[in-house]
């Protein structure tokens, strides 16, 4: 009786918290996330967390729930490449104003709902680069995701993003006010200092301001030097940690290029020199179309042509990098305006002459390359975490199919479904720890 009873306890002790959730997705079409084409009539079979089979004619196993998605591309969750969660748009409170007099707790509770409305809009994972003020803000928020209590996509986080001293914001009070700034200051062998604090801190990524407005009305100019940049990526590599450099003047970029970054964010005044640098180099460009176009409609344009000239400047340093054959990142800067329209930069994207499938592929596979989780998300492919979208139409042809999101999984969650799902489930049912309801 005692070795019965103590068989059944050991029983109780290693039966998992819930059974895993075994899920059948029969959409139209599959978009892989590496092939160019949709694959029509595949299915995609997913067992807990991760997807288990993709392809035609899967059958639905006897525990398996099935969802039906009819007129649909399902495809990975798509990655947000440069994502500020705690800014919001600049015509609604302008950004020194969200630096200065937002307290950090409104900041904080605006960030979880700018986590959930980008989850929403399919996009599973963000790299976020820099609270802008809001300290480690970025790492509470990340835990609190991963932790699910509070839905929101995967986080690659930026901490309090690096700059050299007097180079940043918010400017225009007497030198002798001690102003807090958006980014962390520091120089030289401080510089080195302030990389690893950082990522004791939680910092997954490092993010140095190459160049910026010393004073206003000024044009950007490069801060760190050459040197300074390449004891900082060092620093970073050696940790494991991936490096973004904003850098927008072409001297900016080519010290950014030549110290070792992973990619560089905006490159306005990018050189053909500049792009062929990168592309001996592997150096990938986030180009943030969307950013300038929301600040130019801020400033009045109404989307017509002819474009203003800082509109004019991104596009045709994007035609420039891309026939230089620069690694493409997709990311937005979305904070200069609202989270949830992470697809606003794809949509410019293709407008600017990059194809539709390619578009997708930088979204997905492409940004977990560069960021160096392709071994985890950004395909449809057996044994990578169950991130999955469903759009209605095929976005591989028409790249504004990526707005009308119809199902988003996480980690072999649904976290939104427009349809009803079968056998009674409900939306958020587990989070993916285990944790209880994510809703």
């Amino acid at each position: 009786m005692i070795r019965a009873l103590l068989g059944v306890l050991l029983m109780a002790l290693a039966a998992p918290a819930w059974a895993e959730s075994v899920y059948l997705l029969r959409p139209a079409r599959v978009f892989d996330g590496v092939d160019r084409q949709a694959h029509e009539g595949w299915a995609v079979l997913v067992r807990g967390e991760r997807i288990e089979a993709a392809g035609p004619n899967l059958a639905a196993p006897a525990d398996a729930t099935v969802i039906d998605l009819p007129g649909t591309t399902l495809m990975p969750g798509m990655i947000e490449g440069h994502s500020h969660l705690f800014l919001h748009p600049y015509n609604e409170t302008p950004w020194d104003d969200q630096v200065l007099h937002e307290p950090l707790a409104l900041r904080t509770a605006r960030a979880t709902i700018a986590a959930r409305n980008t989850l929403m809009a399919g996009f599973t994972t963000v790299r976020d680069l820099g609270t802008e003020g809001a300290g480690y803000a970025d790492v509470g928020l990340k835990q609190a995701i991963d932790q699910g209590i509070v839905p929101g996509p995967r986080m690659l986080v930026a901490t309090r993003a690096l700059v050299a001293t007097g180079s940043y914001g918010p400017k225009g009070f007497d030198g002798g006010v001690a102003v807090p700034q958006g980014a962390e200051e520091a120089d030289g062998p401080n510089l080195v200092h302030a990389v690893r604090r950082q990522i004791g801190a939680g910092a997954d990524v490092v993010k140095f301001y190459a160049d910026y407005r010393w004073g206003k009305g000024e044009p950007s100019r490069p801060t760190f030097s050459l040197d300074e940049l390449k004891a900082g990526v060092e620093a970073a590599h050696s940790a494991g940690r991936i490096v973004a450099a904003h850098a927008g003047t072409a001297e900016g970029m080519r010290r950014a290029v030549l110290a070792g970054v992973d990619t560089i964010e905006h490159g306005d005044e990018g050189t053909p020199e500049i792009f062929r640098l990168m592309k001996e180099r592997g150096v990938a460009l986030c180009p943030t179309l969307a950013a300038r176009d929301a600040i130019a409609r801020y400033r009045g344009w109404s989307g017509q042509e002819p474009a203003p000239d800082a509109v004019i400047e991104s596009r045709k340093s994007f035609a420039a990098a891309r026939a230089a054959g620069v690694t493409m990142c997709m990311g937005g800067d979305v904070g200069v305006f609202a989270h949830g329209e992470n697809a606003r930069e794809m949509e410019l994207m293709a407008a600017a002459g990059m194809p539709a499938a390619d578009v997708l592929i930088a979204a997905t596979s492409g940004n977990a390359r560069i960021f160096r989780i392709a071994d985890k998300l950004g395909a449809v492919k057996p044994g990578l975490l169950a991130d999955l979208v469903a759009v209605e139409g095929d976005p591989t042809r028409d790249i504004g199919a990526v707005r009308r999101v119809r199902f988003v999984m996480k980690g072999g969650v649904v976290f939104r479904s427009d349809d009803p799902l079968p056998t009674g489930e409900r939306v958020g049912e587990r989070s993916e720890t285990g944790r209880g309801a994510v809703r």
